[in-house]
């Protein structure tokens, strides 16, 4: 019998269990899901698939989602999915591997999100993200930014449906892991849900059976990155209309979603939600994730805990990617700075993890130096 202390310690694989489609399992590995095992819920006769809880995920956000971030978030939440920013294919290919892909076991389940257009380098890549032990490989087709139109890729590939087709199935024949899309609903002035209807079961056909729909169209020219998060309005319908249209594939929704309640209406309507920056800049609302939206009893972390944890993570990669390898202390504290959003004393929590001089120290410290300016300190 496997111990919960050494499971605990180890990289979880999600499976369904014979309760129902709804009970996800996990497990430390492949081989342990093939068999009846009494943790912890009892014998259970187990298929081997690997399988993601995507109920609730966290969107891929260039700068943001790094691999710090990623295991700040999992501190806070044991199940909600995390997501890579995007990674060129023409960074793997041609860069440092390793920079890119890099990543703590403590961050399953994560994905990683690929930025191309050519099938057979988007193959490769998705070689490389199985290999490394991602759970999932997503491509881009919802970024409109100029220099990711420039790449050919993005947002723009959703005028080219058979493209990202042949795209999805060269990685779908690569790698076992899932392979799923992130998209708008429409680019530019193609309004019409038949515009995405259509792309969906383009991409479908090809393999797919997940879909990150970004419930806003995309302005490929005359908007910045920023305002096509802001202007373009939230069609909610569309999303919720594909899954109608197509309830054998998984919907996950996202797009200015930032309350719980706003979470739970459209779990009524998809099968997903994801959100942005609104868990970047208030992380600890996704404390309570695990027992509302994943059935956890866990003890929910306090705000001190956290910090408290991350302590070992940053001492661990500072000595690692420290000085030659120019990693700063700030590169992990500054997804920090949201922890205490909305509680007594956040300003002063900010400037303290902001300190240039405290930073410059490389001192981990400076988080209990922090915490202590906001005591005392409610969960």
């Amino acid at each position: 019998m496997v111990s919960r202390n050494d499971l605990e310690r180890l990289t979880w694989y999600y499976v369904r269990s014979h309760i129902g489609n709804d009970t996800l399992l996990r497990f430390p590995n492949k081989s342990l899901c093939r068999y009846n095992i009494g943790f912890p819920y009892g014998p259970c006769p187990l298929n081997s698939t690997k399988l993601p809880a995507r109920r609730v995920s966290v969107a891929p956000m260039m700068d943001w989602t790094d691999r710090h971030c990623r295991v700040f978030h999992r501190h806070i939440t044991r199940h909600t999915w995390l997501y890579t920013e995007m990674v060129t294919t023409g960074a793997l290919l041609h860069g440092d591997v390793a920079r890119h892909l890099d990543f703590s076991d403590e961050e399953h389940p994560v994905a990683l999100q690929l930025g191309g257009s050519e099938p057979g380098d988007l193959a490769q890549c998705a070689k490389f993200g199985e290999q490394w032990g991602y759970d999932e490989i997503n491509l881009n087709c919802g970024c409109p930014s100029e220099r990711v139109q420039k790449g050919a890729f993005g947002a723009c590939l959703m005028a080219e449906p058979e493209l990202v087709a042949d795209c999805v199935k060269a990685m779908h024949d690569a790698v076992s892991i899932d392979v799923t899309v992130k998209h708008r609903i429409g680019i530019d002035q193609a309004e019409s849900y038949d515009f995405v209807r259509d792309f969906v079961g383009t991409i479908a056909d090809a393999g797919c059976r997940t879909f990150i729909v970004h419930a806003r169209n995309a302005i490929l020219k005359g908007l910045s990155p920023k305002e096509n998060r802001e202007i373009p309005p939230l069609r909610y319908e569309f999303a919720h209309q594909l899954k109608r249209d197509f309830p054998q594939l998984e919907i996950i929704i996202n797009g200015g979603i930032k309350t719980l309640d706003e979470i739970d209406f459209h779990l009524s309507h998809v099968d997903g939600v994801m959100l942005g920056r609104e868990a970047y800049h208030n992380p600890y609302w996704m404390a309570s994730f695990d027992a509302r939206y994943y059935d956890d009893g866990a003890a929910v972390k306090s705000r001190a805990d956290i910090l408290e944890a991350m302590l070992p993570y940053i001492r661990a990669q500072l000595e690692r990617h420290g000085n030659g390898g120019g990693l700063k202390l700030n590169s992990i504290t500054r997804h920090m700075l949201g922890l205490m959003a909305g509680m007594p004393g956040a300003r002063a929590f900010r400037q303290t993890l902001s300190d240039s001089k405290r930073l410059a120290a490389g001192d981990p410290v400076l988080l209990l130096q922090a915490l202590a300016r906001m005591q005392p300190l409610a969960a």
